[in-house]
């Protein structure tokens, strides 16, 4: 069930909680592609350019812009410009928390996933 105070808050902008539902799925599924995860795991170490983030992940700068784009739009990052250079920062507030609690989940929880991943019997 969702929360009634963010389902009262979209409601009060015109949204329908099937509305809600669908920024649900867009905010979660930034996390199923494997160059937003190494981009936001790289952030966690601090600020980078883009260059820096191209290099590092050795990611096709076209592929590194437009996953930025996506993580900025659900505020998982936050950008600023100093001279010609644009530097990404992680959210610290809410989705460094967030991926601290992820990896502890899956660290307690999902490692039979990697187990069976590899045909590995223990369970």
């Amino acid at each position: 069930m969702i929360n009634k105070t963010i389902l009262k808050d979209c409601h009060k902008e015109g949204f329908s909680e099937s509305e809600l539902y669908d920024a649900y799925k867009i905010f979660f599924g930034t996390l199923v592609s494997e160059p937003r995860l190494k981009i936001i795991n790289f952030l966690r170490k601090g600020k980078k350019s883009v260059s820096q983030i191209i290099k590092e992940l050795k990611i096709d700068q076209t592929i590194v812009s437009h996953n930025l784009s996506r993580l900025k739009q659900c505020g998982f990052v936050s950008s600023e410009i100093n001279g010609k250079f644009r530097f990404y920062t992680l959210n610290e507030k809410s989705i460094k928390p967030l991926m601290e609690l992820i990896e502890n989940h899956m660290s307690k929880n999902c490692i039979h996933i990697l187990r069976t991943m590899k045909g590995d019997s223990k369970q």
